[in-house]
């Protein structure tokens, strides 16, 4: 698993964490950077296991933010159609939450994949096109957010572990896949196609006029758009620099 080894990769400098490390088969002890031609993700048939629930986690907590966002901002559409919820079951969609990561794991590609859209009335929010915008973003950005504190957990795990038992290295991979999923989230949702995240923040930005024109080409084709990425494997080559970006800025955190 050479990408485990180069993401977050670290040496803890205190001398008890020296001892720590020293002699042991640690995941996190490369420090060599990550390099564009490795896969974000290679997971053995046991791993999935992990993986998958911490993806639909955190697929499902990036759709509250949505909602709870939409919630705050005056429309309480989420709210009554009961997806103001932590429960996964509301949010189920057979082909973001199933297909696309099944797909993914099957022909190596880095798992991402969504949630059912939460509902939003744009009429209902106090300044709908500004807000439009700040509802897609909260996506993202609890997803952003969620990363740093399973960062800052690794970090305290570190350093506060006497020993390198299977059970701290097995807590340590957990969080690093929560890590690396949602960065992979956040960056994907980012793409600015509608109907991902970043095209409604496009939408919210340009003007009136071009936000219409913008919406006309992409909002009828932006679905297609993005399956076609997904298919040809294109979409690592728009996802895999921003996110080793993210990853190398958390990395150097968690080598404080």
């Amino acid at each position: 698993m050479q990408e485990v080894k180069c993401f977050l990769g670290s040496h803890v400098r205190a001398d008890k964490k020296a001892a720590f490390m020293k002699g042991k088969k640690w995941r996190f002890k490369a420090k060599q950077p990550c390099k564009k031609g490795y896969k974000l993700v290679e997971l053995p048939y046991m791993e999935i296991i992990v993986y998958i629930p911490i993806l639909f986690f955190s697929i499902v907590l990036h759709e509250f933010a949505h909602g709870l966002a939409a919630y705050r901002l005056g429309d309480d559409t989420a709210y009554l159609s009961g997806r103001l919820t932590l429960n996964p079951i509301a949010h189920i969609d057979i082909m973001g939450t199933l297909v696309v990561p099944a797909f993914c794991y099957l022909f190596g590609m880095p798992l991402f994949g969504w949630a059912k859209p939460v509902p939003v009335n744009p009429l209902r929010l106090d300044s709908p096109k500004r807000d439009m915008g700040k509802v897609a973003a909260a996506g993202p950005a609890v997803n952003l957010v969620l990363a740093l504190v399973l960062v800052l957990i690794m970090k305290i795990v570190i350093l506060t572990a006497a020993t390198a038992s299977a059970g701290v290295e097995q807590a340590l991979v957990f969080l690093q896949y929560g890590v690396l999923i949602n960065v992979l989230l956040a960056v994907f949702n980012l793409m600015p196609i509608p109907p991902l995240d970043g095209g409604n923040i496009v939408t919210s930005l340009l003007p009136v006029n071009a936000s219409i024109r913008y919406q006309a080409v992409f909002g009828r084709y932006g679905m297609y758009i993005v399956l076609a990425l997904i298919l040809t494997g294109a979409v690592k080559y728009i996802l895999l620099p921003p996110v080793y970006l993210i990853l190398n800025a958390l990395n150097k955190f968690l080598m404080l």
